[in-house]
């Protein structure tokens, strides 16, 4: 599979994965529960990587930027309905 669509595919299920994180992990601060998110998404893409042929060139950019887009979706259901 493309790396793209792969990405897009695990990008789409950030929202949900965000809002188990917030249902376990509630009373925990910001970066706690940033941290149990980057894990899951970290070792499901550590596994689609292996099965990939390493498409990730820099594991360390890639989760950095990643974090980054958490944060992106977490502002996003902060600024939404979801929120209240």
């Amino acid at each position: 599979m493309d790396f793209l669509k792969l990405f897009l595919r695990g990008v789409a299920l950030l929202p949900s994965l965000i809002q188990g994180i917030e249902s376990i992990y509630g009373a925990k601060t910001g970066a706690q529960k940033k941290s149990a998110a980057l894990d899951v998404v970290s070792a499901a893409i550590k596994m689609t990587d292996a099965i990939a042929a390493k498409t990730i060139a820099d594991g360390d950019k890639f989760a950095s930027g990643l974090g980054l887009v958490i944060d992106g979706v977490v502002a996003c259901l902060n600024a939404s309905i979801w929120a209240k």
